[in-house]
C-alpha cells in the first residue's frame, strides 16, 4: 500500500537548528511561530478562531531513518519507539498541542512552539479536551511519570539526527 500526503501548509519558528530546540510545547511557553496555509486550503480555517488551541501534524522532515528502540531526551534509559515522543519514528509524524493566537487571511500565528523552522503542515485539528475526559478512567503515563516535569527545561541535542 502506497499513502501519499500532501502538506496543507508550512510552519514558521525561530529554530533552525534541531540542538537547543525545546523538547515539548510544556517547554517552549510563550515561543512565537506562524503556520502559512497554502491558499487554497484557507477556507478550512472557518471558525478555527474560536478555539484557544489547535492540535497541529507535521512531517519531521529533518529526521532520517528510525530506531525502534530509542534513548529520548527524558531519561538515560533505552525504550521502545511507540513509548516515546522520539522523533526517530517509522512515518515521522509529529503533532503538538499550539496556542492559537489569532488568523488573518492564511496565516495562523500560533504560540508555545517547538518545532523546526521550515516543517511541513500535514492537518490541524481544534483541541478539545472534554472529548476525551469521560474516556480516561485511570491514566497511566508509564516511564513518563517521574520524568515529566523535565520536559520545561530540557532542550534538545543531536542524538536523533
Amino acid at each position: 500500500m502506497i499513502i501519499e500526503m500532501e502538506p496543507i501548509g508550512t510552519i514558521k519558528t525561530p529554530f533552525n537548528e534541531i540542538e537547543g530546540m525545546p523538547i515539548q510545547p510544556t517547554g517552549a511557553k510563550g515561543i512565537k511561530g506562524l503556520i502559512e496555509i497554502e491558499k487554497k486550503y484557507t477556507e478550512g480555517l472557518k471558525d478555527l478562531e474560536s478555539f484557544s488551541h489547535i492540535n497541529i501534524l507535521y512531517l519531521l522532515h529533518k529526521i532520517d531513518g528510525y530506531k525502534l528502540e530509542v534513548k529520548p531526551f527524558l531519561d538515560n534509559k533505552t525504550h521502545g519507539v511507540f513509548a516515546t515522543r522520539s522523533p526517530k519514528r517509522p512515518n515521522r509524524i509529529g503533532s503538538s498541542i499550539v496556542k492559537l493566537e489569532k488568523i488573518e487571511d492564511n496565516n495562523i500565528h500560533i504560540s508555545n512552539v517547538d518545532i523546526l523552522n521550515g516543517t511541513p503542515l500535514l492537518d490541524i485539528k481544534p483541541y478539545v479536551p472534554h472529548l476525551y475526559e469521560d474516556t480516561i478512567e485511570e491514566l497511566k503515563i508509564g516511564w513518563f511519570e517521574k520524568k515529566h516535569q523535565n520536559a520545561k527545561t530540557l532542550k534538545s541535542d543531536n542524538r536523533f539526527k
